[in-house]
């Protein structure tokens, strides 16, 4: 029996955690659900690390974001056989990945969001249902009455009811679902002059996804993989703007779109605890082994575990043919074929700096994604539907060309933070890189409510932004900044018998909205930082 919830957050990512978190921590009673059978999304079944901005140390993210990152550090300081050196670093880099400050194991993140949880499961306020996912949803004058949620394991389906609903599933699926007005893909230019926006609407064209997967290498044996079904394909085929064959180790970088070799050598001899993670300074993403590492067997004391472990979330295995929104199926079929290939390529035609070809070596880790196969449960998904909101994001808000290195708009409605370049990936419609320096922003609260529905909010990357401010949004900390605040509000709104739309529109009533998130360690503003 499914206990009757005030709010029920459908998503089980970051956003949806984070929503979780703060409605329960205000004290109202919530269903959390999941489509897989593990929470955390990015961070856990997509097996990405988390992509942060240079100032994440010191501030830049919530709260409840700085103590996840701590207790992940603090998991590996208890339990892992760290040595001297590592243990005593307050900032401690688990994997010495180059593309964050924190790179960890998909498992260990679980954990601790599990921990979070676990006081608000036992004291009734939270049921969490994963292996759940929407089919359909109700909606009347403007209220979304219900949602029915699919069990996966049985077939059997429940139909829940709340004062809020929240999205925060990885492609806006309740937008859809619930008949909200939203965009999907690239919006035309004339909709809001944004300089990179086509000139026409392009629905079907999104970012790439990525089924990611995890490696260690042991040299001397042999764990090559049966030959993927579409091998032959992927073996051959090469992008109009790559400089070769996808499954190369020749591609663009992303910022000049230039031609650049990668390097990849497993296990190399340098201490890891030099090695500096700044996207500010330097992408990173050069040498293919160090950029997601996310375990480096030299932190630890000699002897306890015999390879690192690489996170392969590479410009190799993005997956850009047929759109993940409108033909999911088929796209991630091809998506999993792709990574499975580019593994096969790895172990076996893959050239070596010694001149010889191939790491067989290199084994998949299915310990690690905690699947059969190796790769990971879900797609990272970096592009969702989105809704249109009270207040739009676009490009004239972010882009440091178009506001300089220190502008970006300052919102009177503010309720949080971020900082990321425009980064968006090679898409379905055929768009190479597109990747612009940016300035830190705000998040206004406009952004997360839509402009007719009173009860559905946001909680994710489905907030309004453009398809190209969403390359700046879309990462871990924004993700959970904003589900965090979608919970607050939801609360805040049920406490008060308010409406998101009154609170976002009256000086008075965001004021109070305001204090909480600010007594609950929500920073809604930047020091004197620069872009990049």
């Amino acid at each position: 029996m499914i206990p009757k919830a005030d709010i029920l957050v459908v998503g089980g990512g970051l956003g949806g955690v984070a929503a979780a978190l703060a409605a329960c921590r205000a004290g109202r009673s919530v269903v959390l659900t999941e489509e897989t059978d593990w929470i955390g999304g990015q961070l856990t079944s997509q097996a990405v690390p988390p992509d942060e901005h240079p100032w994440v140390e010191r501030f830049g993210t919530t709260a409840s974001y700085r103590r996840l990152r701590e207790e992940i550090r603090r998991y590996y300081r208890h339990w892992y056989p760290l040595r001297a050196e590592a243990l005593a670093l307050t900032d401690l880099n688990p994997g010495a990945g180059r593309v964050s400050k924190l790179c960890h194991e998909p498992r260990v993140a679980l954990a601790v969001l599990e921990g979070m949880l676990a006081p608000h499961r036992t004291a009734g306020r939270l049921t969490v249902l994963t292996e759940h996912r929407p089919v359909s949803a109700e909606s009347d004058n403007d209220v979304v009455r219900s949602v029915t949620l699919e069990d996966l394991r049985d077939g059997t389906r429940r139909t829940l009811t709340a004062r809020y609903v929240l999205d925060a599933t990885e492609t806006g699926e309740l937008l859809h679902l619930a008949g909200l007005e939203h965009a999907n893909g690239a919006e035309a230019r004339a909709e809001f002059d944004e300089p990179h926006a086509p000139d026409q609407a392009q629905p079907l064209n999104q970012q790439g996804i990525t089924v990611c997967f995890a490696l260690s290498h042991h040299e001397g044996e042999d764990h090559t993989i049966d030959r993927p079904q579409d091998y032959g394909f992927w073996r051959t085929y090469q992008p109009s703007f790559w400089p070769g064959p996808l499954l190369g180790f020749e591609a663009p970088d992303p910022r000049t779109l230039e031609p650049v070799p990668r390097t990849f050598v497993p296990n190399p001899d340098l201490d890891p605890l030099g090695v500096s993670a700044d996207q500010s300074a330097d992408a990173g993403d050069k040498e293919l082994w160090g950029f997601r590492r996310i375990l480096a067997r030299k932190m630890h004391v000699p002897g306890a575990f015999d390879s690192d472990i690489t996170l392969v979330n590479w410009p190799l295995n993005d997956y850009w043919l047929k759109p993940y929104i409108g033909q999911k199926a088929e796209a991630l079929r091809e998506a999993r074929q792709l990574s499975l290939s580019l593994l096969y390529w790895l172990q076996t035609e893959a050239p070596r700096g010694d001149g010889g070809t191939g790491f067989p070596g290199l084994r998949i880790r299915p310990d690690v994604t905690g699947t059969a196969d190796g790769l990971a449960k879900a797609a990272y998904v970096r592009e969702s539907r989105r809704i249109k909101a009270v207040t739009m994001v676009t490009e004239q808000d972010v882009a440091i060309d178009l506001v300089g290195p220190y502008g970006g708009i300052r919102h009177r409605d503010s309720v949080g933070v971020g900082s990321y370049r425009i980064d968006l990936h090679p898409s379905t419609g055929g768009d190479g890189y597109i990747d612009i320096g940016s300035v830190p922003f705000e998040i206004p609260l406009g952004a997360l409510v839509p402009r007719r529905v009173r009860n559905l909010l946001p909680a994710g990357k489905n907030i309004g932004t453009t398809h190209i401010t969403n390359g700046c949004y879309r990462l871990h900390p924004v993700e959970w900044n904003v589900g965090e605040v979608a919970g607050a509000l939801a609360a805040h709104c049920v406490a008060e018998d308010v409406e998101p739309h009154q609170v976002q529109a009256e000086g008075k009533r965001f004021e109070e909205f305001a204090r909480l998130l600010d007594r609950d360690g929500v920073q809604r503003h930047w020091p004197d930082v620069r872009g990049y």
